[in-house]
């Protein structure tokens, strides 16, 4: 019997790079097939050959046994396949019926939009799959899960049963993941098929059926959750055996870099998100803050970073007043930032790679004589820095949106580790990176803390958090509930502290001293 799904010898290439090498895969009815490899293996470049966005070189594709012809996206929908993308394909201000028929209108008599039809059709779907999406609401409104709903919904509104999930966890908290899973088996139960795109190890092992590992633009093997284990997974992805625990020695915190009193920020929408918070960060210590997503870190990172004001408390910088200081300033003081969104506030997409590499010293010697750019010197140092950290790009004059994100990531951290600094903001550094980016950037942080600086790293990813903290902040609505010395930082402290409960002093004692195996998967 012929497989749902089949790619036959899939080849693509761009200039200087083959992204897909000769690959075959395969995708059964009712399975979850993940699609397993680094940032720029050549995983979504494959699919966006599946869904008409790129056309191949050579090779072939199959839907049920029979050669189907994709020259764009109509032709995959007609063929029965959809696509979820990593960065949503939504309108904001559009309502999510008006988002859902975009391109596929119900028209009634006069040639006006069947608005009414098309929500009934919105409303039918999100009950059978147990969607969960409201057809009147604004994107806008809506959180970033939700609107991942709304683009399974438009897949299901054309009838697709192929549905492709373009690293669909990456902007997703812990439990819109878990909600993610549930939705993701229940539309298999109902027999739909689902190619799963990811790098996270644990992901994949939690929800696949079948799992394929790309490297280098090459399939490098199969295998299944029962027959794998995340050190298998992360050796055929990267190639080599990869450190999933974080190798550190004990710190030797120094003097108060980074001192906080009384801080107080307001979200966009001018509620208080930091409500009176005050922390010291010290040379030669890694102060993590966990918390869930939307507690008031986003807000607190910017404000430290001179990205938005405060309006009330104090920021000082080894005895330098920072509070409500611009971004230039406070990089004089010796900070250096990995901001949360890279592409938003860590990269110009636009410019070279060399230019991205010298963002915050373009206007400095050697890299500026007066008013006068040195190429020479912005290109001498962007080859010496993508040597120094693997930044996978064909030149130093190539754009930094043609990147991957994990090299994208590279390009930030190259950039801001490279100059003498005291202190460093890291904001959720490994969201969305393969397992060998994490470990790299991980690495890196260790580096700069053994070398005495300050680091104070944000992050969601609990794990990485436990791993990472010499002591563990927790934010909760906007405030801090604890700070843990690291031997009393276990996930159920934490865990229960996240979620604005203060945990007993047995459960404490029972903590202290005790750590469990944390992965950086």
């Amino acid at each position: 019997m012929a497989s749902l799904l089949e790619l036959r010898g899939i080849t693509k290439q761009f200039p200087g790079v083959l992204a897909n090498d000769h690959i075959d895969l395969t995708l059964e009815k009712g399975e979850i097939h993940a699609l397993l490899g680094e940032n720029g293996a050549g995983k979504t470049t494959l699919m966006n050959i599946l869904y008409g966005l790129y056309r191949q070189d050579e090779g072939e594709i199959l839907v049920n046994g029979k050669l189907v012809s994709i020259n764009g996206p109509t032709d995959a929908i007609r063929s029965g396949i959809g696509m979820v993308h990593q960065h949503f394909m939504l309108v904001p201000v559009f309502t999510v019926t008006d988002n859902v028929m975009l391109g596929e209108e119900f028209i009634k008599v006069g040639d006006f939009l069947d608005r009414k039809k098309a929500a009934d059709q919105i409303i039918k779907i999100s009950e059978q799959y147990k969607l969960n999406i409201d057809p009147k609401a604004l994107i806008e409104d809506l959180p970033v899960g939700a609107q991942q709903r709304v683009e399974i919904i438009k897949l299901l509104f054309r009838n697709a049963d192929i549905l492709i999930m373009d690293e669909p966890t990456a902007v997703l908290t812990p439990q819109e993941v878990e909600e993610l899973f549930n939705i993701m088996r229940f539309l298999v139960d109902q027999g739909k098929s689902i190619i799963f795109i990811t790098h996270k190890l644990g992901e994949v092992l939690e929800c696949a059926d079948r799992i394929t590992v790309i490297r280098g633009g090459k399939v490098v093997g199969s295998t299944t959750p029962a027959e794998a284990d995340t050190k298998k997974l992360a050796s055929m992805m990267v190639g080599r055996e990869v450190q999933l625990q974080v190798k550190k020695k004990k710190a030797t915190p120094g003097d108060v870099v980074l001192n906080v009193q009384n801080l107080k920020v307001l979200n966009p929408q001018n509620r208080l998100a930091v409500n009176g918070i005050s922390f010291e960060v010290r040379s030669g210590e890694v102060l993590g803050i966990a918390g869930v997503q939307g507690n008031g870190q986003t807000e607190l990172v910017r404000a430290l970073t001179g990205l938005t004001h405060a309006v009330d408390g104090r920021i000082s910088i080894l005895g330098n007043n920072a509070t409500n200081a611009a971004p230039r300033t406070i990089t004089k003081f010796g900070s250096a930032h990995v901001p949360e969104d890279r592409q938003k506030d860590g990269l110009v997409l636009a410019f070279p790679v060399a230019e991205n590499l010298v963002l915050n010293t373009y206007f400095e010697p050697p890299f500026s004589r007066g008013i006068i750019t040195e190429e020479n010197e912005i290109i001498k140092n962007g080859q010496e820095l993508v040597n120094k950290f693997d930044i996978r790009t064909p030149s130093v004059t190539t754009t930094v949106s043609a990147l991957s994100g994990g090299n994208q990531q590279k390009v930030i951290v190259a950039r801001e580790f490279s100059r003498p600094i005291k202190l460093l903001i890291a904001s959720q550094p490994t969201r969305g990176l393969d397992v060998g980016s994490i470990e790299y950037i991980h690495n890196r942080l260790i580096e700069k803390r053994d070398e005495g600086a300050a680091i104070l790293l944000v992050s969601t990813e609990l794990d990485e958090v436990l791993q990472l903290s010499d002591r563990v902040a927790v934010m909760y609505r906007g405030q801090i509930m604890d700070v843990l010395e690291g031997d009393q930082a276990s996930k159920q402290v934490v865990g229960l502290l996240m979620a604005g409960i203060r945990p007993d002093e047995e459960i404490r004692k029972k903590a202290k001293g005790k750590k469990e195996e944390i992965l950086l998967t």
